[in-house]
């Protein structure tokens, strides 16, 4: 099946076959699929806060791999492709209960690797909570 528009059949629905069990743990919301592009919604859990109850750095930077290789999935590439490289600013909190948008973009769409971009941001993107920047390897490694 073409995984772009099963991507977009999923709009307004929970990801629950994605084929990466942490994203399955993460439980988003597909908001939007195109080609290179998504946006996924998220809902802060207890098990997802540091120690002074704010969105946890590292559960940040997991959203932000994990999405951005989701993002792969939408070029309906026959192979995989690895993160090599992730480099994320941190701007805001995020607070239990509250939904955030991760919103993916390619920057370079290259034979070998890709650049890409993904945002974290409050429900209604007044607020940036943090971007990550990744190189993504395309490998030998077929679905």
């Amino acid at each position: 099946m073409d995984r772009l528009a099963h991507l977009k059949s999923l709009i307004g629905k929970e990801f629950t076959d994605s084929p990466s069990p942490f994203m399955r743990w993460l439980k988003p919301i597909v908001v939007s699929a195109e080609k290179g592009h998504l946006e996924f919604q998220y809902t802060i859990r207890p098990e997802w806060l540091n120690p002074i109850g704010n969105l946890h750095g590292g559960v940040t930077a997991a959203i932000i791999d994990d999405v951005l290789g989701a993002t792969m999935f939408s070029l309906n590439e026959p192979t995989f492709y690895t993160t090599i490289n992730n480099v994320i600013d941190y701007f805001s909190i995020g607070k239990e209960g509250e939904n955030i948008i991760a919103e993916t973009h390619i920057t370079k769409l290259g034979k070998q690797f890709i650049n890409a971009t993904c945002e974290i941001w409050n429900s209604d993107k007044t607020r940036l909570i943090a971007k990550g920047t990744s190189n993504l390897f395309k490998t030998q490694i077929t679905r």
